[in-house]
């Protein structure tokens, strides 16, 4: 009998072990070399803890708020596709383990992304989350040595066909040549969603302060640091490399939220110590899904509450605002202090 896994790293063997192969790369994949997919788990590597001690750490309080609501801690489910590869209930057993974020694209056809975000908008949830960093589909060479092929997408059923074929690579990368819309620019799309929804907006991509600094200007609610899982443009940098730039850019003005390489609860708090209000988990959830439905994703869920938990009080943190930037030393402090 095997194992119970022990950490959020051994569920992606237990999905290897379940899922077709094509499926399996296509979560785990990224684009052309995967050098920024590597990155992003191995920045939090060369970032160092600086705890503090003789703190009173017998209760530890981990609950912090987004966008004015109260959550039991600073982790949440990043907006991720295709959940039904993955197990047959898809995003409802995802859901059901967690409160959903919700994220859409917007489409060459403006009338479908409308209907999106108003059934959103009727069926309860909070906020949109507008992913900015794919106006075209990243080169995902396993998804086109596999010829990946796309499930039917139920939240587009009557709207528009997701039955794309393609003679050369997956027919993934058809639908998206054939429906997104690469001309969308800062004014026009954000202007645009706002005059349809009275939801807060958050853009989820942003790796630069300049791409910061426009996102505020143009008055999104929140800001996501992400490279969208290493899967768009490779030779990004890690998120985690970035995080306090957009931080600094920013001034307090919106909540910046993070993705990207979270795999440990170290990995939690060093986000929280250079700015993030909450950040986002995005393949370990996959891999619980495919490992255990429901029940995976709230393994994962929790092992990295119990993670984080462990490291406040490891680290002298009763709560969370009293994780502060002076408890990490990133790789530039280190490598000034040698000169």
């Amino acid at each position: 009998m095997a194992s119970e896994p022990v950490n959020v790293n051994e569920f992606q063997e237990l999905a290897k072990q379940v899922l077709p192969k094509m499926y399996y790369d296509f979560y785990t994949g990224g684009a052309e070399d995967q050098f920024t997919l590597k990155e992003n788990v191995e920045a939090f590597r060369r970032i160092i803890l600086r705890p503090r001690v003789l703190v009173d750490v017998s209760r530890i309080d981990m609950s912090t708020t987004v966008l004015g609501y109260k959550i039991s801690a600073p982790i949440m489910i990043a907006p991720t596709s295709m959940h039904q590869l993955a197990h047959p209930e898809g995003e409802v057993a995802t859901a059901r383990a967690a409160a959903a974020s919700n994220t859409i694209m917007v489409f060459k056809r403006r009338d479908i992304s409308a209907q999106i975000v108003q059934r959103a908008e009727k069926n309860g949830y909070k906020a949109i989350v507008l992913t900015v960093d794919a106006p075209r589909l990243g080169r995902r060479e396993a998804d086109i040595k596999n010829k990946m092929i796309s499930p039917h997408l139920k939240n587009f059923e009557g709207l528009i066909s997701t039955e794309l074929d393609s003679d050369e690579g997956s027919n993934l990368e058809a639908f998206v040549r054939a429906v997104y819309d690469d001309s969308m620019c800062w004014e026009d799309v954000i202007g645009w969603l706002k005059s349809i929804t009275n939801l807060p907006i958050l853009v989820k991509g942003i790796l630069t302060h300049e791409d910061a600094r426009k996102a505020v200007k143009v008055g999104v609610a929140g800001i996501v640091v992400s490279n969208h899982g290493a899967r768009q443009l490779d030779y990004t940098p890690a998120t985690i490399s970035v995080l306090e730039e957009v931080v600094q850019a920013v001034g307090g003005k919106v909540p910046v939220l993070f993705d990207g390489g979270i795999r440990r609860g170290t990995d939690v708090f060093k986000a929280l110590a250079l700015g993030a209000q909450a950040v986002l988990v995005g393949r370990p959830v996959i891999y619980g899904l495919a490992a255990n439905g429901e029940n995976g994703v709230r393994k994962v869920m929790k092992m990295l509450k119990d993670e984080l938990e462990l490291t406040m009080a490891l680290s002298g943190c009763p709560s969370v605002k009293d994780i502060t930037r002076s408890h990490v030393r990133t790789e530039c402090e280190r490598l000034r202090s040698q000169l």
